[in-house]
């Protein structure tokens, strides 16, 4: 897949993650539209990247937990940069403490960047078809016992991908599905673990849960996205850490 010219919407673009994908594929040569709930980080973005090419970026103020303003961010990036040919799933929470914002954005944001997607990027709706990546986590392959409703949200958007990734739905749409699953990040490891999990009394699991956790390295997020929006086979979805190239997550 050829990346200059292309179109990318990120959502969750403004920061961790997202703000490294958007980076990577704006020197890529893509046009990003960086969307998020966080209108400063997300302008700071914008600020950046505008200075080696004003009119390659643009940030639409975005909450995938609210349909009608993720439908706003795809009509303003279409108007603004002339199409989305690639839409990144990447918003995320990581918290049980809030677990139904939790399955809000993890999970129900994915489905509906899916199917706005679709919507605007279906052949059979009239577009040009391209590709979507999920923001799944390692957590697919190794659950975290500290944090199950998490997992289950991220084992969820694997299961989504398998599905819709499926070539029924790719040869109706062409649209691609893929998923990137990222060990966590530094921001994610630290800090007290009691903000995160349901329960105190999880705290123990958590200990054991990232004994081993090596954060992932903001450089290889970026390489790791261009490389299987490059070649990764749509349905699949992929583990990513800092020891080794994406590994696809075997089928559960």
């Amino acid at each position: 897949m050829d990346l200059k010219g292309k179109v990318a919407l990120v959502t969750g673009g403004a920061s961790g993650h997202g703000r490294e994908y958007c980076k990577e594929l704006f020197s890529q040569g893509c046009k990003v539209s960086i969307c998020d709930i966080n209108s400063d980080a997300g302008e700071e973005l914008l600020h950046q990247l505008s200075k080696a090419g004003k009119e390659r970026a643009i940030f639409c103020a975005c909450d995938v937990t609210d349909y009608l303003q993720f439908e706003e961010a795809f009509q303003e990036t279409i108007s603004k940069l002339g199409s989305v040919d690639i839409v990144i799933n990447n918003a995320s929470v990581m918290n049980d403490r809030l677990w139904e914002l939790e399955v809000d954005v993890n999970l129900n944001g994915v489905i509906r960047g899916l199917l706005l997607a679709f919507r605007f990027l279906g052949k059979d709706r009239g577009g040009a078809g391209g590709t979507v990546v999920n923001a799944g986590s390692t957590c697919c392959q190794n659950p975290l016992i500290s944090l199950p409703v998490y997992t289950a949200t991220k084992q969820a958007v694997a299961a989504l991908t398998r599905c819709y990734g499926d070539p029924y739905h790719v040869n109706l749409t062409g649209v691609r599905v893929i998923s990137l699953c990222p060990a966590a990040t530094e921001g994610e490891l630290t800090g007290d673990p009691r903000k995160r999990i349901l329960s105190g009394e999880y705290e123990l699991a958590w200990k054991t849960d990232t004994a081993d956790c090596v954060p992932i390295k903001s450089e290889k997020l970026g390489k790791a996205l261009v490389e299987l929006l490059r070649t990764a086979k749509s349905g699949t979805s992929w583990i990513v850490s800092n020891d080794r190239s994406p590994k696809e997550l075997s089928v559960f």
